[in-house]
């Protein structure tokens, strides 16, 4: 998936590196922040110098690394004023030993000073043996930390510097940028609200080595699940296909036909309307009320509009089959038509590739399907599935809206906020 250059643009990020070899990971993070429009500082402590230099981070950030060295206050290359200048701060990697020092407010580097001077959200990713990682005191700093402001990365299992594979090895550098653009890119509307995204093809069995599907590639919908994952939704893909790199946290169930797709949304659907995590409070004469935010549902799926009448077991052999092969096909159930819409805002998807009519027949999707807005993407023919560029027409009742052409996690942006107005 392609991160807009303009994802992060404006923002601010203090990077704080640990002495953990996972450090040159960090390398590649902040080559993630830049690359999506961030400006980025490293704080360095003593320790981490010894795996990766402070001119490495320098080139990447064209910023001068804060150490223990070089620290000033004639200017606001210090521990104070670079937490007022961040946005956000992440520290990735994070030892043991910092873990421990920081749920105990221990300040004795510019690293530790920073952190405890820096008042809003901090990322931390821990990197450390399985053993460290694992010790019930590591644990509970953790869980201490977690109550303090501090969102943690969680450590993945695999071989680790010493040889050993086990769980304490730091989260991949895309997972880290997401959570850190999750924290950037947090959105009133969309926070917390519970929303389904459909996506891919439907794959229809005709016996078990061949099937009926379409181009869909899924990809608008991983970019519009991944955009409502910056935006801070509870968001739930329902797909055939997936784009690579997804973010980690986000919740994704693989399917495959319509039968199957439609079991999952529904059930999904029943359980965004319960809405337990999608809640926001409202303050008024000193007494909290509970506002259920309303659901969405993005239906992105291509599903097949016929399907196999029989489903055969096994493979079909052409000695059987003979020189000609007549498929018998039914007309599939339309599951946007058919589900029950009530209590959720629904935006559905159309492809055409008559561009003269295209607008017509999307309007009349929005009566047809009983849908509050139809997403129109206008073909020039098959090798335009699965591109990594798009351009949309969000039309409603009464207005149509053109989302321009540019990268699908863009595109994807563009159509949240003509969304919110639903």
């Amino acid at each position: 998936m392609l991160i807009p250059s303009d994802l992060l643009k404006g923002k601010k990020i203090l990077l704080g590196v640990t002495g953990s070899i996972a450090v040159y990971k960090s390398l590649e993070l902040v080559r993630l922040f830049v690359k999506a429009g961030a400006e980025v500082k490293v704080v360095m402590s003593e320790a981490s110098k010894k795996f990766v230099t402070p001119l490495s981070f320098e080139t990447l950030t064209s910023k001068q690394v804060l150490d223990d060295s070089n620290e000033s206050w004639v200017n606001d290359h210090n521990h104070i004023k670079s937490g007022e200048w961040a946005d956000l701060m992440v520290i990735a990697p994070a030892t043991a030993n910092t873990i421990a020092k920081l749920a105990n407010a221990i300040a004795d580097n510019i690293l530790l000073q920073c952190a405890l001077a820096y008042p809003g959200v901090k990322i931390l990713a821990p990197s450390a043996n399985t053993n460290m990682m694992n010790h019930p005191i590591t644990q509970a700093n953790l869980k201490m930390l977690g109550i303090a402001n501090y969102e943690i990365v969680a450590t993945q299992t695999k071989e680790l510097a010493c040889k050993t594979t086990g769980d304490g090895a730091m989260a991949e550098p895309l997972d880290i940028f997401y959570k850190a653009a999750k924290e950037l890119s947090k959105d009133e509307f969309w926070q917390d609200r519970r929303v389904i995204v459909t996506g891919g093809g439907t794959i229809e069995k005709i016996d078990d080595v061949r099937y009926l599907s379409n181009f869909s590639s899924g990809k608008m919908a991983s970019s519009l699940a991944t955009a409502l994952y910056c935006k801070g939704a509870d968001v739930n893909l329902i797909a055939t296909r997936f784009e690579a790199n997804l973010p980690k946290e986000m919740h994704k169930i693989d399917v495959q036909d319509t039968a199957e797709m439609m079991e999952y949304l529904v059930d999904s659907i029943r359980i965004a309307k319960k809405g337990k995590l999608s809640k926001a409070t409202l303050v008024r004469d000193e007494h909290i009320h509970i506002i259920q935010k309303k659901p969405y549902l993005f239906m992105a799926a291509a599903v097949s509009d016929y399907i196999p009448t029989f489903t055969q077991n096994g493979k079909l052999k052409k000695e059987m089959l003979g020189d000609a092969w007549e498929l018998s096909l039914k007309k599939n159930k339309d599951i946007l038509a058919s589900i029950n819409k009530e209590g959720i805002t629904t935006v559905g998807f159309k492809a055409e590739m008559d561009a003269i009519h295209a607008i017509d027949n999307a309007s009349k999707m929005l009566e047809a399907k009983k849908v509050d807005a139809v997403c129109l993407n206008v073909l020039q023919d098959s090798s335009s599935f699965g591109s990594d560029t798009n351009k949309i027409e969000f039309i409603t009742s009464d207005t149509i809206k053109s989302i321009p052409h540019a990268d699908k996690l863009s595109v994807a942006f563009g159509i949240l906020e003509h969304a919110k107005s639903l």
